[in-house]
């Protein structure tokens, strides 16, 4: 019966059963097990997708939002079925203000798109998780990725949000002023509550300029843990670096067998430097200086822009070469620590895939303290994808102790649940009431965060 309510509201182009369509909304980039939706809904505005919440509340009925996905934690996979709703067709720049440089969009419109919008005004969205998301999914798992060392996450370009609360209220989290000490700063809960407190249907974002000049550049050394304390020196140098990520010699070696690269099989650290043309120079003098004194190996300087995005090609080309190999299925970690226990959990990391015996790879986005593990194993094998899941557990449980997270920016989803009660202690039941306040009846995105 809800379902004809639906088609009256959205008309019956815009809800779904077809079986293809039930099928792509039933899983995501990560591991688990896919759960297909009883039917898709594409709202084409917010009072949409009032309606499909009113719907839903009525008939007790969960819903869970879906941008693109390319989560990596089962965030929108619909584990009790029910509404999936996909904002393909909520993908607009409802106002763009270069003066202020800050654009609202609605939550379906991707980054590159977004960037294509803006760039020709000078101006650019800087967050790149490595894949073309969704702004709303972005928002809803706080994504971040290779530029957050000198920009940040998604939380931190957040100006407002409009949220379709489960009740059916529209509220703003925020004014339009860049900051504000007016009243609780509720703009951040919305980031990362992967769609389980609220439907967000408006984003407003902070927007950078583009800088003048970039070189890239990459070096390598003789251990991995070399790597990350080399990613320290030069964030405590002040070299505002604008990317620092890290490739462990397995991760390269991956990279260079199945796209052709040539890069030194050694632990290796890749750069950009970003700004005005004269002070990135001096900032790329300066950081071979500091990697000679400790000994770097192979440095070489990218200028011309196809070299460069080349270099960055073969960063976002490795979690793919690892699950291209043929008959393998993996199992993946994000976890982030404070700068100073990257080294120890970097060589922690390497250490227990080695021992496990099984293949994998270690990277990440060092500048920050992220960093991801890949670890494959065969199906077929009984004990392997146990003992590979051991791994990301232990790796979890160190980087908490050592004051860090489970997920630095994939979000909790299904696959970090485990982790939560360790992590957060005696808040956890404090972010449990607000999501009771939230969502009393329980609609929104049930399954996921919390262990039910």
């Amino acid at each position: 019966m809800y379902i004809e309510q639906l088609i009256e509201k959205l008309g019956i182009d815009n809800v779904s059963q077809n079986e293809s369509i039930l099928f792509r909304h039933g899983y995501d980039e990560s591991p688990h097990k896919a759960v297909e939706p009883d039917v898709v809904c594409f709202p084409t505005s917010k009072e949409e997708v009032q309606a499909i919440l009113e719907i839903a509340r009525n008939n007790q009925i969960p819903v869970t939002p879906f941008g693109t996905g390319s989560g990596l934690e089962g965030s929108s996979i619909p584990v009790n079925k029910g509404i999936s709703i996909n904002f393909e067709q909520m993908d607009k720049v409802v106002e763009f203000s270069h003066e202020n440089m800050t654009v609202t969009v609605q939550p379906g419109i991707t980054r590159f798109r977004l960037n294509d919008y803006i760039n020709s005004a000078g101006l650019q969205f800087p967050v790149d998780p490595g894949v073309d998301a969704t702004i709303g999914g972005m928002v809803a798992t706080n994504a971040s990725g290779t530029t957050a060392v000198r920009y940040g996450a998604m939380k931190d370009q957040l100006v407002d949000l409009e949220v379709v609360m489960a009740d059916g209220t529209v509220i703003h989290t925020a004014s339009k002023a860049k900051k504000s000490s007016s009243g609780y700063l509720i703009t951040n809960l919305f980031a990362g509550s992967e769609g389980t407190l609220g439907i967000i249907t408006e984003v407003t974002l902070k927007l950078h300029p583009i800088p003048e000049h970039t070189i890239m550049a990459r070096c390598t050394f003789e251990t991995i843990n070399e790597c990350a304390t080399a990613s320290q020196q030069l964030l405590l140098s002040g070299i505002p670096l604008k990317r620092i990520e890290l490739m462990d010699a397995a991760s390269v070696a991956e990279v260079n067998r199945q796209n052709g690269y040539r890069f030194p099989v050694r632990p290796s650290l890749f750069f950009e430097f970003a700004g005005a043309k004269r002070a990135v120079e001096a900032e790329v003098e300066l950081a071979q200086s500091i990697l000679n004194d400790l000994s770097c190996e192979n440095w070489a300087v990218a200028l011309d822009p196809a070299e460069q995005q080349e270099l960055w090609k073969a960063r976002y080309d490795l979690s793919y070469s690892f699950q291209s190999i043929n008959g393998m299925d993996e199992v993946g970690a994000d976890i982030c620590v404070p700068i100073r226990d990257l080294p120890e959990l970097i060589t922690y990391a390497r250490e227990l895939i080695d021992d496990s015996g099984l293949k994998g790879g270690v990277w990440g986005h060092v500048g920050d303290g992220n960093f991801h593990t890949l670890i494959l194993f065969d199906p077929l094998i009984d004990g392997q994808k146990q003992l590979a899941e051991s791994v990301n557990e232990a790796l979890a449980i160190r980087a908490i102790e050592a004051g860090g997270t489970c997920t630095g920016e994939h979000g909790v989803g299904i696959g970090k649940q485990k982790f939560q009660d360790l992590e957060h202690g005696n808040s956890l039941s404090i972010m449990r009431n607000i999501k009771q306040l939230f969502d009393p009846a329980g609609i929104l995105n049930p399954g996921k965060i919390f262990i039910d």
